[in-house]
């Protein structure tokens, strides 16, 4: 019979399918999501359930192949690292961050490397042939097995990867591919979610591993559905300001690896180039003898990171003081100027408080607490930290210092880099069975005696 077109409502951000429109979307909560799409549908009767015979069938758990995957290094040590030792075979990874962050650049870097040994297949959608060469020419790009395609058909690259078999395959990116048999514009929910299935259908049984580019909507989340992060691997994301030179790339999502791992780039004229040693280049420039900074270590996976915090306590000329934190939790910096006023007898109360993280790092990590709270005492008081004290910490309610993990590693990242005290909770220290000859290890229970212990007076 003919067919008949069937208007439907989807929900641009959770992909939540509605006969009518709402301003509000049902699933999400989200305000003026909805979009109006066409679908065909074919009426015809009901002739039952079908049944089709599959072709998998279960095996005993003693029976599955234990060798370990095989997977494609790609050259940058902090890239493998991240996505837990290289790429896994057949594997579906999504690359995601901010326009103009170097999502096209990294991938057109590890395939100079890649490109040894290895036939690699990069479909655009966003650039032409002579923008891509152009860009390659500048990145040092010369290997002849990266073949190039200009395409936005998905149909037409999965028979293209079918034909072509080649090792790797680079979409960029997925929200500039359409299906041709559906009705909504390239980058709508349905299409995103379509095009990412094609690829994975396509490549899975091939055993080709995929690398997908996906854009970010305003809020910073991957734009489509958030069903394409279940579908991938792995999920990527590339953070840091396009204005400053470091890029950290971190797994959100890895099935063949930790979630905790970072990498950090350093963004040149020649593309991305990978820090070996973060620590030492986030502390570059440090200023000495300076009121309001203070050095810490956090724990980024298995790697230990040390990280300068900036404090600057001023008087407002608001009725309401300012509170501002740049790389560090707005309302952990607000507990903690509570805990400071309530248990400590610091009053910010009529003053502006600030908080930066150099080099574009993000905090999460409770530890961090300590190094903030003594940074903005500092500012206070106008009183320095000491240019060889590292503090980490987390700080409590009561006022209270409690312990972190992974004070070995900490303290070794520290003595490498030339501090000669630390300033630690004192439960830590009774935990502590290294052996630091070179660092002084302070343990303290009070804010106060952090601060004795790390300032100059």
């Amino acid at each position: 019979m003919a067919a008949k077109t069937k208007t439907t409502y989807v929900c641009g951000s959770c992909g939540f399918e509605s006969v009518k429109w709402y301003g509000k979307c049902p699933g999400c909560g989200e305000w003026n999501t909805m979009e109006e799409q066409l679908r065909e549908t074919t009426s015809s009767k009901n002739t039952g359930p079908s049944l089709v015979r599959s072709a998998a069938r279960p095996i005993p758990i003693t029976g599955l192949d234990e060798t370990e995957e095989q997977r494609y290094h790609t050259g940058m040590s902090e890239l493998d690292r991240v996505l837990g030792g290289g790429i896994v075979k057949g594997s579906l990874v999504l690359i995601s961050g901010d326009p103009g962050i170097g999502k096209s650049t990294i991938l057109l870097q590890i395939c100079q490397y890649l490109g040894k040994d290895l036939k690699v297949l990069y479909v655009s959608g966003e650039e032409s042939g002579r923008q891509i060469k152009l860009r390659a020419t500048r990145l040092g790009v010369t290997t002849p097995n990266l073949l190039v395609m200009t395409e936005t058909d998905i149909q037409v690259v999965a028979e293209e990867i079918r034909s072509l078999k080649p090792d790797l395959v680079m979409i960029d990116s997925i929200q500039t591919m359409n299906f041709t048999d559906l009705n909504s514009s390239p980058g709508s929910v349905t299409q995103v979610r379509e095009c990412t299935n094609a690829i994975m259908r396509c490549c899975k049984p091939l055993d080709i591993p995929a690398i997908i580019v996906g854009h970010v909507n305003k809020d910073g989340a991957i734009a489509g559905p958030k069903v394409l992060e279940h579908i991938v691997d792995a999920v990527l994301y590339f953070e840091g300001d396009r204005q400053m030179t470091y890029r950290i790339l971190r797994a959100v999502k890895n099935r063949y690896g930790s979630t905790n791992e970072i990498g950090v780039f350093d963004m040149g004229e020649n593309g991305l180039h990978q820090v070996d040693n973060p620590s030492e280049a986030m502390l570059s420039g440090r200023p000495v003898h300076v009121s309001g900074t203070c050095v810490t270590c956090v724990m980024e996976g298995s790697r230990p990171i040390l990280a300068e915090i900036q404090g600057l306590a001023t008087t407002t000329g608001f009725g309401n003081p300012r509170r501002m934190a740049t790389g560090f939790d707005y309302n952990r910096m607000n507990l903690l100027l509570a805990v400071l006023e309530k248990r400590a007898g610091f009053y910010f109360s009529n003053l502006d408080a600030y908080i930066n993280v150099v080099g574009g790092l993000r905090l999460d990590e409770p530890a961090a607490d300590l190094a903030v709270a003594m940074s903005l005492i500092s500012s206070l008081k106008d009183i320095s930290i000491r240019e060889d004290a590292i503090v980490f910490g987390e700080v409590g309610l009561a006022g209270e210092l409690r312990s972190v993990t992974h004070i070995e590693s900490r303290i070794s990242e520290a003595a490498r880099l030339g501090f000669h005290r630390c300033i630690l909770p004192y439960h830590c220290l009774k935990k502590y069975r290294g052996n630091a000859e070179s660092i002084q290890l302070i343990g303290v229970k009070t804010l106060r005696e952090a601060f004795d212990a790390a300032s100059e007076q």
